[in-house]
């Protein structure tokens, strides 16, 4: 039954990369649009906070396809692997909330059009996006990430993966905040306009 949850977190990962890579050579290759803005026109804080998030999220990377293929090597001291879950359930529920993460993910996509980017890009924002998933919350990816980084702690069960959930959720958090500020900046009216009728996660 783990090589099940093993496979599952491989070919999560798998399928992520598929999407993210082929939107993103989509958008440069058909509209000439670079959606990678990490780190682009940006200094001091600001750059070192894109850059720890684009770091981050490869060590956790790494971290998993250890764990998924029982690999022996770690990258962080062995108290980090104390197993604070070790239930099929907590299992399962991991693999439905990844799942439902992949599932809001291809759905944003599909309703981002050409606006999609990775880090506020300041010089060729696309339009803002209102329709679709967007219509339900103002940040789906944000919480395809949640969903799939509590997921994967929920299927390894262990502390390194607690502190990866909980400093993901939290850097997440911080980087909505950061967003909003620069939507608001950039579409004025009609961003508030968005923001009084679809929240900022789930739009009951």
């Amino acid at each position: 039954m783990s090589s099940f949850f093993d496979y599952f977190q491989v070919t999560s990962l798998a399928l992520f990369l598929f999407v993210l890579t082929g939107r993103a050579l989509y958008l440069l290759l058909t509209k000439n649009i670079n959606p990678i803005a990490i780190g682009r026109g940006k200094r001091g804080f600001h750059f070192a906070f894109e850059l720890y998030a684009f770091v981050g999220a490869a060590v956790w990377i790494i971290e998993m396809l250890l764990y998924s293929l029982h690999l022996s090597f770690r990258i962080f001291p062995s108290p980090l692997d104390m197993q604070l879950i070790d239930s099929t359930a907590a299992r399962v529920m991991g693999v439905i909330l990844a799942t439902l993460g992949l599932v809001i993910l291809v759905w944003a996509f599909i309703s981002f059009g050409v606006s999609w980017r990775v880090g506020l890009d300041v010089k060729t924002p696309g339009e803002l996006v209102t329709t679709g998933i967007f219509a339900v919350s103002r940040n789906p990816i944000y919480i395809f990430l949640n969903c799939w980084f509590i997921g994967i702690f929920l299927i390894n069960g262990t502390l390194i993966f607690l502190v990866f959930a909980l400093l993901a959720v939290g850097h997440l958090h911080y980087q909505i905040l950061r967003e909003e500020k620069f939507l608001a900046r950039l579409y004025g009216g009609a961003y508030e306009d968005y923001c009084a009728r679809t929240r900022r996660y789930f739009t009951l």
